[in-house]
């Protein structure tokens, strides 16, 4: 079976602190994971790491088969959609930006438009509306959306390419029950044998049935990886967030 994602004893150190030990994980062909643990777990250094937004002190990495140190990465990065609030704080430069023009970026992975857009790629967009019901912010300005609608949108804006990853790092942060429902139902249209989703979150009742997989990390190390059936038990949760943990 294919392997979009492989990392072997991956370390990471920071500052000589040790922030990912000894790593060793694989995304295989029709998975889709959810990357679990607490705040400071290491969640975001693992992402960085796959996106090569930095590199590991040792270990290998290799990514929609990208073996890093020994191929090109940017192409790789182009393969890959990226949900993170981290986008937000452009938010001022979008806010004048309309919905389609938002999406439509997400080809070129730019804040703004700066390159030749196609009818195809108008229609693509005209898609994903569709797709993740938005067709009713048609034309309406980035500024004038609310929380969920703008953290929909972007998740739209990361489908534009057609990627192979789809990573959402906790796009549910900061939004209300609704928002986080409507965020969640979305899921079930974005899971297929050619885009693998890697989603990201510290709380479990996020978990969809979209999600075939788990990986459990806590201090920076491996505590479960496998099947969510396997993983998410009492006993494994209690030992992963240091408290006592019932799942029924």
């Amino acid at each position: 079976m294919e392997k979009i994602i492989s990392l072997q004893d991956v370390s990471w150190r920071r500052s000589g602190k040790e922030i990912l030990k000894q790593i060793n994980w694989e995304m295989k062909g029709g998975e889709h994971w959810a990357i679990l643990g607490l705040n400071g777990s290491g969640k975001t250094s693992l992402l960085n790491i796959i996106n090569a937004y930095q590199f590991p002190s040792s270990g290998s990495v290799s990514v929609l088969n990208y073996q890093f140190g020994k191929t090109y990465l940017p192409n790789m990065r182009k393969e890959i959609g990226y949900v993170s609030n981290t986008i937000e704080r452009f938010s001022p430069k979008l806010e004048y930006e309309t919905v389609e023009e938002i999406i439509v970026s997400g080809k070129f992975a730019s804040i703004g438009i700066y390159e030749e857009v196609s009818e195809e790629d108008w229609r693509r967009a005209e898609e994903l509306l569709h797709m993740l019901r938005l067709t009713y912010l048609k034309g309406k300005a980035f500024g004038l959306l609310s929380q969920g609608e703008r953290r929909r949108v972007l998740i739209a804006r990361a489908l534009m390419s057609h990627p192979k990853i789809l990573i959402l790092d906790e796009p549910c942060s900061g939004l209300d029950v609704l928002s986080r429902e409507e965020v969640l139902y979305l899921m079930n249209f974005i899971q297929s044998d050619t885009c693998h989703l890697l989603y990201v979150t510290h709380h479990i009742e996020e978990i969809t049935d979209s999600i075939t997989h788990v990986l459990l990390i806590a201090d920076g190390e491996i505590v479960a990886s496998g099947a969510k059936k396997d993983v998410l038990t009492s006993e494994i949760l209690s030992k992963a967030y240091k408290i006592p943990a019932e799942v029924n």
